[in-house]
């Protein structure tokens, strides 16, 4: 999927026995517990390492903060934004809206229509927010997120399916991966594929509709 920047911040280390892989600097009850960033802060996702110290840094980027909602932590970044990985580095040439939920293992990417891909739905450890020093533009904070393999994706042509199977079962048998981050990605993935079939929100229209408003006000 290269030039979609569609796993922005997340994080390449693997789950094993040691745990769900919690980014280090955050504890299991992530972002419930913490405070709301500020309105208009800029997002920072970027990756960290897990408790077992395997894996490194993924996809990383900045976003603007928009609000929260009943869905969870809605963030933009515009058109040129600088998607990056060690080795890899591309400007996106279209904006798109991220949701983060506030207690659930998955992160969605929706995409304007000048891509195949309308949204991208990444299956993770439960996100982790964490405050940063302000920078020029205001607060920033960071979150940050364990890949665990899968996806569900809605083409534009409305085709609806799970990815990356295979390379979840291959990391399975090859890093072990504890039973409960097995049952987590699996529940979650099925949850989140009947969820969009099903018309359900944020999938259906909201996600777009921010979306809209967000190329709308550029």
């Amino acid at each position: 999927m290269s030039g979609l920047c569609l796993e922005v911040g997340l994080d390449a280390s693997r789950p094993n026995a040691a745990g769900l892989g919690n980014v280090q600097g955050c504890p299991a009850p992530s972002i419930v517990s913490r405070p709301l960033p500020p309105r208009h802060s800029v997002a920072t996702r970027s990756s960290a390492g897990s408790p077992s110290g395997e894996g490194g840094a993924h996809w990383q980027w900045q976003g603007r903060y928009l609000d929260e909602d009943e869905f969870g932590r809605w963030f933009t970044a515009p058109a040129g934004t600088r998607c990056s990985r060690p080795g890899v580095s591309f400007l996106e040439a279209d904006p798109w809206v991220s949701l983060v939920p506030r207690d659930a293992g998955w992160v969605a990417g929706f995409y304007p229509a000048t891509k195949g891909i309308g949204l991208y739905v990444d299956m993770t450890t439960v996100p982790c927010w964490v405050p940063l020093a302000p920078g020029p533009g205001g607060p920033r904070w960071e979150v940050t997120m364990v890949d665990l393999d899968l996806d569900v994706i809605l083409t534009r042509e409305g085709h609806l399916f799970i990815d990356d199977e295979d390379e979840f079962e291959a990391h399975r048998a090859l890093l072990g991966y504890p039973p409960e981050v097995v049952l987590l990605a699996e529940r979650t993935a099925q949850e989140v594929l009947d969820a969009v079939g099903a018309g359900e929100e944020p999938f259906a229209t909201v996600g777009f509709e921010r979306l809209r408003q967000v190329t709308s006000a550029a």
